[in-house]
């Protein structure tokens, strides 16, 4: 007995010295044990017309901490991922947007768009969403034919449900609520950061807009067709030579690019495409009369058969490193405008869909974009008036490149000066609002293929959250320039619109310190 007792008392003592050495490791354990238990407790929630499917924990793995993932839906089908982070919870939220026709929970994308990950990391709670439709991938516009609460709930509804369900889960995880709410997105999820500031100003206290699809059915309804009938012969076969891609990038470069091979503004380019046509007979190193009139209709926009402009422009001169992914195709898929433009006149443009035998050769601007702006009140979110979202203090920084193929920067800043005319002038609209324009940026950064930065070369929500909270606007954003594995080439500021980042006269051209934001002199 004593023999025992003796045993049971080193058995106490050796436990006591543990808890004195790390008091910190058994209070990890007890957190952990905890989060376990109130992790897979959030899968019992009760919330207005949602069906929550599991939740548990997930171990910290890739530079993500250890997360309680949560997956649901609300009715009908908005599928919803959300992931909290189990310790080190920063209080805030950051939810991230979808591309495209949205079809999935891409919640591991790499880099920063459309990526909840890249708020995860931070220690942010997190959530994204699938647009409330399944989709084989996000130019898959099916889910689209005949099916007004599908449309409803990409157009509008998807963002503002799961954001309401995501605040929901942090507090029953935490405790608490979130200090402050963000939301990122990109190309359609800048559509929906957009759709978000104007008709829902409560649900967030910062968004980031990136290269915003505002005018959907200005988009796709006349950008797209206009696009991909421009370099569609009789014979059905396109027009333009893939192979002449590189004779116009060098030569737009030439005429418009500054001494760091940028193009600021392309509005301020005078680059013709006659200027290459072949004197005699075709070669490579020329363009035929036809491949000419395919480049006037892909820079000048949509035109009526009177010529009115239809749409704020069209491709922008430097786009062309970009134009494989987008409007030329890689020999077995067409340019993913063309996948867009089919999608959405078979099952998203009309009220009444004409489904999958229709072709895009068949639609007529002139008679079909007014029907096709039957449905702007489900997917546009162009409204310049954003009373609401500044009254409540809200943030908007928004952002474009001047290269990109697919949503035409042109349209994005009609928009910002639209807005600052509906706002009272750009003091007044500058105090919420700032857009950055970067040049020889492709649709979202999603390529490394020209001279501008990709999307790892800002990053915008550190902005925000200095503008939030600590109420300090962004003069600029810093832009890194990196290769492929990277490697920093060069660094340069992004400024607020109007103003372009302008060379002080001395010093290093590649050090972003030698430069400042200005007004352009013209």
């Amino acid at each position: 007995m004593h023999a025992m007792n003796s045993r049971a008392l080193l058995a106490i003592v050796t436990m006591l010295v543990a808890v004195l050495m790390a008091p910190s490791g058994i209070a990890q354990a007890q957190t952990k044990a905890s989060s376990t238990v109130d992790c897979a407790a959030l899968a019992d929630m009760k919330i207005e017309n949602t069906n929550l499917l599991s939740a548990g924990l997930v171990p910290a793995k890739d530079g993500l901490p250890e997360y309680c993932r949560v997956l649901g839906y609300v009715r009908p089908a908005i599928n919803f991922e959300i992931r909290l982070p189990a310790q080190g919870w920063n209080g805030k939220f950051y939810m991230a947007g979808c591309g495209g026709f949205c079809g999935t929970l891409n919640s591991d994308r790499p880099g920063q768009i459309n990526a909840m990950n890249h708020g995860l990391a931070r220690k942010y709670a997190v959530s994204t969403m699938d647009g409330g439709h399944w989709g084989a991938s996000t130019s898959d516009g099916r889910w689209g034919f005949d099916n007004p609460v599908a449309r409803a709930d990409w157009g509008y509804r998807a963002v503002t449900e799961t954001a309401r369900v995501s605040k929901l889960a942090i507090d029953a995880f935490y405790k608490a609520a979130p200090t402050q709410s963000y939301f990122h997105g990109c190309s359609n999820g800048g559509r929906q950061a957009q759709m978000e500031a104007s008709r829902f100003p409560d649900d967030f206290d910062g968004i980031i807009s990136g290269a915003p699809s505002l005018d959907l059915t200005g988009g796709a309804g006349a950008l797209f067709p206009w696009l991909t009938q421009a370099d569609t012969g009789r014979d059905g076969k396109p027009i333009f030579s893939p192979s002449k891609r590189k004779l116009v990038e060098d030569a737009v470069a030439k005429a418009c690019a500054g001494p760091d091979g940028l193009i600021e503004d392309p509005r301020t380019c005078r680059f013709k495409p006659a200027s290459l046509k072949c004197k005699a007979r075709d070669g490579s190193d020329c363009l035929t009369a036809a491949e000419v009139g395919v480049l006037e209709k892909w820079y000048g926009g949509p035109k009526s058969r009177t010529g009115k402009q239809l749409y704020p422009g069209g491709t922008p001169l430097g786009s062309e490193p970009f134009w494989p992914a987008w409007l030329l195709g890689n020999g077995t898929l067409p340019g993913a405008v063309m996948i867009f433009a089919r999608e959405y006149v078979r099952y998203l443009a009309f009220v009444h869909a004409p489904g999958e035998t229709y072709q895009v050769s068949e639609y007529r601007l002139d008679r079909d974009l007014p029907k096709a702006r039957e449905l702007s009140s489900t997917y546009d979110s162009a409204s310049p008036d954003l009373s609401k979202f500044k009254e409540k203090g809200r943030k908007l920084l928004m952002y474009q490149g001047w290269a990109d193929a697919i949503v035409t920067p042109f349209r994005t800043v009609d928009y910002y000066e639209a807005v600052e005319k509906a706002m009272g002038g750009q003091p007044a609209t500058e105090a919420f609002f700032r857009l950055f324009m970067v040049p020889g940026m492709d649709h979202c950064g999603l390529s490394n293929a020209g001279t501008g930065i990709d999307q790892r070369g800002f990053d915008p929500l550190i902005a925000l959250e200095q503008w939030v909270e600590q109420r300090t606007p962004p003069a600029s954003l810093l832009a890194t320039k990196s290769d492929k594995n990277g490697k920093a080439l060069w660094t340069r500021p992004l400024c607020p619109y109007p103003q372009v980042a302008t060379y002080k006269g001395s010093g290093d051209r590649q050090d972003a310190a030698n430069w400042a934001c200005a007004r352009p002199n013209n």
